[in-house]
């Protein structure tokens, strides 16, 4: 999670939304990215995507993990299905609710550590940025 916290701050020090993730595999980051929608002025520029578009094609994602700072909305959730990835680590959910119920459906075990830091960061965020904020969510 530290260093999905780590694209989190480097997305916000971007001028984007402070949001990051890292796949693993066996142990090992095979992917990182974060939010980049304000910078690369692409709605669908999500930590997780950034994350899989990063790692690139591995072939098999069964035996990897994503982490992400916030929980996961539905399409970056739907990228977590459709790949096959089973773990979801997630930093906090009390921002953002996600699609929790939609990946348990789909069989992906997730663990959300409510991490003090990831909340903060993101209410912080949030607070400044009330307008940026509800676009990434679609409100």
């Amino acid at each position: 999670m530290k260093s999905a916290i780590q694209e989190a701050r480097k997305g916000l020090a971007e001028g984007g939304i402070p949001i990051g993730s890292v796949l693993v595999k066996e142990g090992r980051i095979i992917g990182r990215g974060h939010n980049q929608r304000v910078q690369k002025g692409n709605p669908i520029a999500h930590a997780e995507i950034d994350c899989l578009q990063d790692a690139g094609r591995i072939g098999n994602y069964k035996d990897t993990v994503l982490y992400s700072t916030l929980m996961p909305c539905y399409l970056c959730a739907g990228a977590v299905v459709q790949f096959g990835i089973k773990k979801v680590v997630v930093g906090e959910s009390r921002n953002f609710g996600g699609a929790l119920q939609f990946m348990r459906q789909h069989g992906v075990e997730v663990i959300d550590l409510d991490n003090n830091e990831c909340y903060e960061m993101m209410l912080d965020f949030i607070r400044k940025n009330p307008v940026l904020w509800y676009e990434d969510i679609g409100k």
